[in-house]
């Protein structure tokens, strides 16, 4: 390496970090009005944690009463065979989540969220790159067409943070293949917005600008990667701030937190179930969980999915109730509206 190219990095590396220092220290506010909603994961309740999903889901939608939710379209579930779709599951998730009248982000695709972060059947997994994609259109358009009539079906997902190539099990990205997604859902269901997340840590969004109508926002302040290990997020609640701002004035309807960390990171790609009952709490506790509120209420985004649902309940069965109980009472006063006097005994 050059000695002008290592001065330049060094010079870059410099100026961040006493950006970053200036940033951490321009007043922040907790947002009041913040919207709370709550990511749910068949496949990671059930293959994962090896849960019954659906009374853990009945659980989530009863007794915590999330405001808002983030379900997921799993490809290798709805068409576990070439051209033939099983929709039940989901069908069910919807339904009882309109009998409650939550409204529902739906995320679409082959990259959604939960690790291995691609979610493709087995049949896709041996096609051509052009054989994939036009499989992929056409389970696109028979999701789309299915749902686009459910009224509480309030936004469309279309892949999880697509540009993080760092991240999950998943071929290389096409971009332009990327905006043939979008523009399809949106011919498809022209009046509903459609989501594109991104990785608030590792990306700047510039990718964002201009394009998707909603940009959800990752929020991570203590995670593992194999590079560095455990690693604590320097980032303040204004970085996340900032850059909403400038979405917002280059064509985003809005910025919101679509996923906010709510549990714990499990260190050398294990699953969370491989790492000790109380070992798992000593990288995220409930004190955290609080502190995480706060942070993202600061954010001033008006809407925060949580994340980690399916491992509250886990905990919750096995007599950890701390994280669920947080939780409920969060939701109770979402919007500034404080409803646990309405809540039935």
């Amino acid at each position: 390496m050059s000695t002008g190219r290592l001065r330049k990095i060094v010079l870059g590396t410099f100026t961040t970090l006493l950006l970053l220092y200036g940033l951490s220290w321009i007043p922040t506010y907790e947002n009041p009005s913040a919207v709370w909603g709550v990511t749910w994961s068949q496949y990671y309740a059930m293959e994962e944690l090896g849960l019954d999903w659906r009374p853990a889901y009945l659980a989530l939608l009863d007794e915590l009463r999330p405001p808002k939710l983030r379900l997921i379209a799993y490809w290798q579930y709805h068409e576990p065979d070439e051209g033939t779709f099983r929709f039940d599951d989901l069908d069910w998730q919807i339904e009882e989540a309109a009998k409650r009248d939550i409204p529902v982000t739906l995320s679409i695709g082959h990259r959604v969220p939960r690790w291995p972060e691609c979610h493709s059947p087995e049949w896709a997994k041996r096609k051509t790159e052009e054989e994939f994609g036009a499989a992929l259109k056409r389970y696109l358009s028979a999701v789309v067409t299915r749902y686009r009539e459910v009224p509480v079906l309030e936004r469309w997902q279309v892949e999880n943070e697509p540009y993080i190539r760092v991240f999950g099990i998943c071929p290389p990205l096409n971009v332009d293949f990327l905006h043939e997604e979008f523009e399809l859902v949106r011919a498809l269901d022209p009046s509903r917005p459609v989501l594109l997340t991104d990785s608030g840590e590792l990306s700047t969004w510039r990718k964002n600008i201009g394009y998707p109508d909603v940009v959800g926002t990752t929020l991570y302040r203590t995670a593992w990667n194999p590079y560095t290990g455990w690693w604590t997020s320097v980032f303040p609640p204004f970085w996340y701030t900032a850059r909403a701002w400038m979405l917002e004035m280059t064509g985003a309807d809005e910025v919101i937190v679509a996923e906010l960390q709510a549990e714990p990171w499990a260190p050398g790609g294990r699953s969370i179930v491989a790492v000790p009952f109380d070992e798992q709490i000593e990288r995220y506790d409930v004190e955290e969980f609080k502190r995480m509120e706060i942070f993202a209420r600061a954010t001033g985004l008006p809407e925060i999915y949580l994340w980690g649902a399916e491992w509250w309940y886990w905990r919750k069965e096995r007599g950890d109730d701390l994280f669920w109980n947080e939780a409920k009472a969060l939701f109770a006063t979402s919007g500034g509206v404080d409803t646990r006097g309405m809540m039935e005994p």
